[in-house]
């Protein structure tokens, strides 16, 4: 892939994707997909592990809590830097306590609560908003490392 179009904001790939989460099924859809862009985009190996790992933790937060929603992949520029972004959408019943949702433990279900401060601390900016009974928005980045 020539580098130089990336600095231009000009990837050669689609750059952005969409999938409706529904199903375990599309958690994987969603991992792949995000795993297929990361590649594309140039990050190193470990990266796409951390980036489809961040993905699978919002996704099954989705499919668990809120049976429906929709996840937006794409390609970000901010001046030289490239990188990818996550944007994750739901309608389900939305968090009343999003600062303790993000406690390492909290779970509601019967998970080990590290989905959301797990996919938080695997990502390089991360922010969620959530208003009971109107549903929940993930956003995620991660910034494609450059060497020179």
């Amino acid at each position: 892939m020539d580098a130089s179009k990336l600095d231009q904001g000009q990837a050669p790939f689609a750059s952005e994707l969409r999938v409706t989460i529904r199903s375990a099924a599309d958690i994987v859809t969603a991992r792949q997909t995000g795993r297929e862009l990361a590649m594309k985009l140039g990050f190193a190996a470990a990266d796409v592990t951390v980036i489809t790992a961040a993905i699978s933790e919002i996704a099954r937060n989705i499919v668990d809590h809120a049976r429906r929603g929709m996840m937006t992949i794409s390609v970000v520029h901010e001046g030289a830097k490239a990188g990818l972004l996550v944007v994750a959408r739901d309608q389900g019943p939305g968090i009343p306590d999003v600062a303790r949702a993000m406690e390492y433990g909290f779970s509601t279900g019967q998970r080990n609560g590290a989905g959301l401060p797990g996919a938080k601390w695997l990502m390089d900016e991360f922010e969620i908003t959530s208003k009971p009974g109107k549903g929940t928005t993930v956003v995620m980045k991660k910034w494609l490392e450059r060497n020179g």
